[in-house]
């Protein structure tokens, strides 16, 4: 698709009647995010969410998909510091879950991890900028590489992670210009989120771009619907019909 200028789109999908629904409006690539600790569990950040929780959502996503590339992340602690634990659980999440990949954030610094996943056949797709699973590091969700040190570094990376063998990239929340940079030097797809339109493709976490979550609004986000504002409405009117003893009528009942 990058080869002929085709644009990728890429979703997040956590559960089996959601990833049904983005496969069948024809979505390229559901992401199993470790954004599922922020909207399915309600943590603050992505850090809580375990392998085994990961597993379970990337279940039911692959259970409902017909067609689409779906990529899971591993979640924090699952990889980090040490490659014989980064294969365990990178094999854990491709033969229990059945997903086509998995994504890990980081470069140089888990060279060693994603070498060792890689010689076991596992697909990786690399993620470089805003790095959330990083956050007590950074302390803030701000834009990451807008200095000429951490930019040299990033593009850096996303090089190293192409030779090492991944398969695409993510970029979060960087300069539009750095992205493009980095889009244009590899050969591997760039997914931007938060990274302008010059990469060559986007993602974006289902629950913002439907509108389910409120509180999230930054600037790259861009609301398809409100379906949290059609669901209030109809819970207070199946409320309202209950009540009123209106919900079930006798074409309703048996």
């Amino acid at each position: 698709m990058k080869q002929r200028g085709e644009k990728i789109s890429m979703l997040t999908a956590y559960d089996f009647s959601m990833a049904q629904i983005l496969d069948g409006a024809g979505i390229d690539v559901l992401l199993v995010g470790d954004s599922a600790s922020n909207v399915m569990a309600g943590h603050e950040t992505t850090l809580p969410i375990t392998l085994d929780q990961m597993i379970y959502h990337a279940q039911s996503v692959v259970r409902a998909v017909k067609r689409a590339f779906v990529v899971v992340d591993m979640p924090f602690g699952s990889y980090q510091g040490n490659s014989s634990e980064a294969l365990r659980s990178a094999i854990r999440i491709m033969k229990e879950s059945g997903g086509h990949g998995i994504k890990l954030e980081g470069g140089a610094e888990i060279k060693d991890s994603i070498t060792r996943i890689l010689t076991a056949g596992i697909p990786v797709m690399g993620h470089l900028g805003l790095t959330p699973q990083s956050i007590y590091k950074f302390g803030t969700y701000t834009v990451r590489a807008k200095e000429e040190a951490e930019a040299q570094k990033l593009i850096e990376d996303a090089l190293l992670l192409q030779e090492i063998g991944c398969f695409a990239l993510v970029l979060e929340k960087i300069p539009s210009s750095l992205a493009k940079q980095v889009a244009e030097k590899l050969d591997i797809p760039v997914i931007g989120i938060g990274a302008g339109p010059d990469v060559d493709g986007q993602v974006l976490v289902v629950h913002d771009m439907l509108g389910i979550t409120k509180e999230f609004k930054p600037r790259f986000l861009r609301r398809y619907a409100e379906l949290g504002d059609l669901m209030h409405d109809a819970v207070q009117r199946y409320i309202q019909d209950v009540k009123a003893n209106d919900f079930p009528t006798p074409d309703e009942a048996y």
